[in-house]
């Protein structure tokens, strides 16, 4: 055990924390008005992530246990309070479906960053994979009296689900950073079918003859977009559609929750043993394509000697794959502060569009075979007319 976290006890890091700002409080080793540290000498002094601190923080201060002073730093209540209260506080509830998805990561950090700047608190909070435990968490917020909601949500139908109908029907300020497929509701994101699609034309134009699409599963909205791209990538580019070339994962039906690293490396499995392969393949998402990598790796197919692949996201880890990953990079530090400038907008009740999309950037390292800038570039500029 370090600083009282014990790297063996299966209960997450955050809830360890927790119990040990907690405990630190109950003995008096730290006492009202005490000062706890920054997020960065607490992720040193217990070993653990940003995000964890983050995660941990935030539910202290939503328990009352803890609160924060814009720009000075996060402190000890006094413990007769059952909560603080957010009434003298601008704030913003940031509803995430998993903290420990490198996307959304992302997104958090870049949040963070402009709900500072713009003198906002930021409440944390994850689903952790469970539908109903989102639902309760905006509820909460909304009973502390967030003034606004930025919500990563685990529905992956095209409808919103009820309680984000209810937010949209009262107008409270609020706003989508995952797929929102209807065009009614608040949304800030990436043009997933332009991605879909730059990613197909660009091993086209590598010379490809054979390119596949790796899809998560039809329960997938999101992973259908990006399908829609990679048909109309095959389909200006004068290539055939083959039904074959389209690749599930796991069920054919995806669930949420799902390790898209382990579906990924399951695949690559499968592909090494089919007789007759696409020679590249449009991947979902980074994570999923980085699983493929590490079955090819072990099956000794070569890439992109054997088989050219792209990724979607641009995650932190793409870089560092054993074949550096081509990738389509999602603008997360745009999306995350977006996202906030929409909220203060909608706080201030300014007439705003309700949809944002942003267009995507085709990131070419080593996994396509791709040979110089200039081809890339040349790409870019011939996908600019795609629909958003």
């Amino acid at each position: 055990m370090k600083n009282g976290i014990d790297f063996n006890n299966p209960a997450p890091l955050y809830e360890q924390v927790e119990r040990d700002i907690k405990r630190k409080i109950e003995t008096g080793k730290l006492v009202p008005g005490d000062q706890i540290g920054s997020h960065h000498e607490l992720s040193k002094e217990y070993d653990v992530s940003l995000i964890t601190i983050k995660k941990a923080l935030s539910n202290l201060v939503a328990a009352g246990v803890l609160f924060t002073r814009v720009g000075k730093g996060t402190y000890v209540a006094e413990q007769s309070q059952p909560k603080i209260d957010l009434g003298n506080h601008k704030t913003i509830g940031l509803v995430l479906r998993d903290l420990k998805h490198p996307f959304f990561s992302l997104i958090v950090h870049a949040v963070e960053e402009k709900a500072y700047e713009l003198g906002y608190t930021l409440m944390l909070s994850s689903s952790a994979g469970d539908i109903q435990k989102e639902e309760s968490q905006i509820n909460h917020f909304r009973n502390l009296g967030v003034d606004g909601l930025i919500i990563a949500s685990l529905s992956l139908e095209y409808r919103a689900t009820d309680y984000i109908q209810k937010l949209h029907e009262e107008n409270f300020p609020y706003i989508m950073v995952s797929y929102m497929h209807d065009p009614d509701y608040w949304y800030v994101g990436s043009n997933h079918e332009l991605g879909g699609f730059m990613a197909t034309e660009h091993l086209i134009k590598l010379g490809y003859k054979s390119v596949g699409y790796v899809h998560v599963g039809k329960g997938n909205l999101l992973s259908e977009v990006r399908k829609n791209g990679y048909y109309r990538g095959l389909t200006e580019n004068e290539m055939p559609f083959n039904s074959d070339r389209i690749f599930f994962l796991g069920a054919e039906h995806f669930e949420a929750g799902s390790d898209r690293f382990k579906l990924g490396y399951e695949f690559g499995q499968e592909f090494s043993e089919m007789s007759e392969r696409p020679d590249a393949l449009v991947v979902y998402s980074d994570l999923v394509a980085i699983g493929f990598l590490k079955a090819c790796n072990e099956k000794k197919i070569t890439v992109p000697g054997d088989v050219g692949i792209i990724g979607f996201d641009d995650i932190e880890m793409a870089k560092h794959a054993s074949t550096p990953l081509t990738t389509i990079r999602q603008e997360c530090n745009k999306i995350g502060s977006l996202a906030v400038d929409i909220i203060q907008k909608r706080i201030d009740r300014i007439d705003i569009g309700n949809r944002t999309i942003l267009k995507p950037t085709l990131v070419v390292r080593d996994s396509c075979g791709a040979s110089n800038k200039g081809e890339i570039e040349h790409i870019a500029a011939n996908s600019s007319t795609a629909p958003k």
